[in-house]
């Protein structure tokens, strides 16, 4: 298990519904660690651990398109 952090820019989130949406989808990925999901409404910014062997941060930013929000960048230590 090689477990990694990420923080990812997202463009202004609208409303609370916006974050359980992307939330939601993020805690439902294979190797995303449910626990360390966190939104940050206010900053637009979406804080995370995941397996690194399990999920990449390109899927994890797909997850998040897919919902039709736009990924400003990633950053993962």
């Amino acid at each position: 298990m090689i477990l990694k952090s990420a923080t990812i820019q997202l463009e202004a989130l609208a409303c609370p519904s916006c974050m359980q949406k992307i939330e939601s989808a993020l805690k439902a990925l294979g190797g995303v660690e449910q626990d360390t999901v966190k939104i940050l409404f206010n900053a637009s910014k979406v804080k995370l651990d995941f397996d690194e062997e399990k999920v990449s941060i390109e899927e994890i930013e797909d997850s998040i398109k897919k919902l039709g929000y736009e990924v400003i960048k990633s950053k993962v230590k």
